[in-house]
């Protein structure tokens, strides 16, 4: 009797288990289509022709002299822009902006500032007057030199407040100015350079990597805000890319040169509100926010970095050696 209940309860739920396998099947197959086609029309389509003076004749790039930075400068200028390049040396603008106004005949202008400082802004305000800015690139920042403990960082006081002023002020203030014009004319575009580094806590660069999720949450809430008058606010968040702060030499797929990588972001603006910029970065940080556990990704990147961190001293041990060795001999 008791067989026959069982049997009959299993026959009478056979049906709903096939819906509801049906439907659950159904829709994972939905999810990795559109998955599928939004890959496609991100990493493949790109945006087109979004990018283009119409958002307003002026590209304001900061940090704009070496590595992401110019490269942004340079690919902006391709579109057209004409580029309001801001960095420290005044030297160093000039080349850029005279390579800018060569190779693409467009117009440039510069502003030489200390983004360490925190009295530069009514100095840039000044230079920005009367621009019509259509894209700003927040790209400014400074690591550490190299991992290490938070307490044994050399000048620790000076260290924060340069890189507070550097990474997260100049975001805040750099937006505060150019914003306005484009909420009146209803279009423009800011991209927030931040970091893979701020996806999540990575030990021995932990300020830097703070102030790159400051960064990454600043841009998502303001997308969020303004994102109905036409402005797009866009998080970018890089993982290793070949250029001076990182002094990685040798490009590899994984480790772009920064003109291929800002090649690939543009095509993301408007498509991806946080973006890793570059289809491997984007698997990257797929793996690492998504299928390892977050205390595997701090453990491994705190394991990396005792290591760098090791090395690093270990070298500067045996130059200071042999400089002692030099003095010795003369």
């Amino acid at each position: 009797m008791n067989w026959m209940n069982v049997e009959e309860t299993l026959r009478r739920a056979e049906a709903p288990l096939f819906w509801v396998g049906a439907f659950t099947v159904a829709s994972l197959a939905l999810w990795l289509l559109y998955r599928l086609l939004s890959g496609f029309r991100i990493w493949v389509l790109g945006n087109g022709q979004l990018l283009s003076p119409k958002l307003g004749k002026w590209a304001v790039v900061t940090g704009a002299t070496d590595g992401i930075g110019k490269s942004y400068a340079e690919e902006l200028a391709r579109r057209g822009f004409a580029v309001m390049l801001i960095s420290r040396s005044q030297d160093k603008l000039e080349d850029v902006a005279r390579s800018l106004e060569d190779q693409y005949k467009v117009e440039t202008k510069t502003i030489a500032v200390d983004f360490g400082k925190a009295d530069i802004y009514n100095k840039i305000e000044e230079g920005l007057t009367g621009l019509e800015v259509g894209v700003l690139v927040n790209n400014v920042g400074v690591s550490y030199h190299y991992p290490e403990y938070y307490l044994q960082i050399p000048d620790l006081d000076n260290f924060i407040t340069n890189m507070i002023n550097v990474n997260v002020t100049s975001v805040c203030q750099m937006t505060r100015l150019v914003l306005p014009g484009m909420t009146e004319r209803s279009k423009g575009v800011i991209l927030n350079i931040s970091s893979a580094s701020g996806m999540y806590p990575l030990p021995l660069l932990t300020v830097y990597s703070s102030t790159k999720a400051f960064v990454d949450f600043f841009s998502r809430g303001l997308q969020e805000e303004y994102r109905r008058q036409g402005i797009i606010i866009q998080s970018v968040l890089p993982f290793f890319v070949a250029t001076k702060m990182t002094r990685i030499r040798k490009p590899t797929l994984d480790k772009p040169t920064p003109e291929r990588y800002v090649a690939a972001e543009l095509a993301t603006v408007g498509l991806q509100g946080q973006t890793n910029g570059y289809f491997p970065h984007a698997v990257m940080g797929w793996l690492t926010t998504k299928l390892v556990p977050i205390n595997l990704v701090i453990f491994f990147g705190a394991r990396m970095n005792r290591l760098q961190r090791t090395g690093y001293l270990r070298r500067k041990m045996l130059r200071e050696q042999r400089n002692g060795d030099s003095l010795k001999n003369d």
